[in-house]
């Protein structure tokens, strides 16, 4: 009986580190990647691709070519 409390508390306490574990990867992950801009003017020779121009009808049509 004593051996399979031992095997509880070790599997426990395995579980509760690797958990603290991943939380604070997370954490440290959230933190590198809250401060990385990704919607920054682009630099250099960039083109616009996509015109908003159009009316319901285009986009209607576009979506019934599509499948969507």
């Amino acid at each position: 009986m004593k051996r399979i409390i031992w095997d509880t508390f070790k599997v426990f306490i395995i579980f509760s580190a690797c958990t603290f574990l991943f939380y604070f990867g997370l954490q440290m992950m959230h933190a590198e990647y809250e401060n990385y801009h990704r919607y920054d003017p682009p630099e250099g020779p960039a083109v616009k691709v996509f015109q908003e121009e159009g009316d319901f009808l285009d986009r209607l049509n576009l979506f019934f070519r599509l499948g969507e």
